[in-house]
């Protein structure tokens, strides 16, 4: 199997997408690639799903991995809602998705909230859906809310 040829890939139209962990260096990358006045790509859209932000009591495992950070809140790439480059985020569009028992639902909801208040510039969507955990579309194939959420990420991605 080839890769595809990075001439045919339009840097135009870059979507970052994130589930979980994942969610957070999606929008970490977004920030770096805004601070940095990276060019010759454009982020177009930013898709948060399910995010892990990180929590107030310090999270060990990411202590581990990045040993100069507190592991709190004080340390913006877990709690991107206080980054203070919150306003070089480089995207036009982010839609943040939450699930209502998911015990980390509180920091996608203050980040949503972030976004809308701190004068970035861009368009900022919400989906909650309602009833599940988090990541409920891994652990749980069979739910009957996949398919609404998976409709609002990929209409969210089409947005022209």
């Amino acid at each position: 199997m080839s890769l595809p040829c990075l001439s045919t890939t339009d840097l135009g139209r870059v979507i970052l997408a994130g589930e979980s962990a994942g969610a957070t260096l999606a929008h970490y990358v977004a920030v770096q690639a805004g601070a940095a006045g990276m060019c010759g790509v454009a982020i177009k859209r930013l898709l948060i799903v399910h995010p892990y932000f990180g929590a107030r009591e310090p999270d060990k495992f990411y202590q581990y991995m990045c040993p100069a950070s507190s592991g709190t809140d004080d340390d913006p790439k877990l709690n991107p809602a206080a980054d203070p480059d919150l306003l070089k985020l480089k995207c036009d569009a982010v839609l943040v998705c939450v699930a209502e028992k998911d015990k980390l639902k509180g920091r996608g909801v203050t980040y949503y909230e972030a976004m809308k208040k701190c004068g970035w510039g861009g368009t900022v969507d919400f989906h909650e859906t309602k009833g599940e955990d988090h990541c409920f579309h891994f652990f749980n194939p069979r739910s009957e809310n996949i398919g609404p959420l998976l409709k609002k990420m990929v209409d969210f991605i089409q947005l022209d």
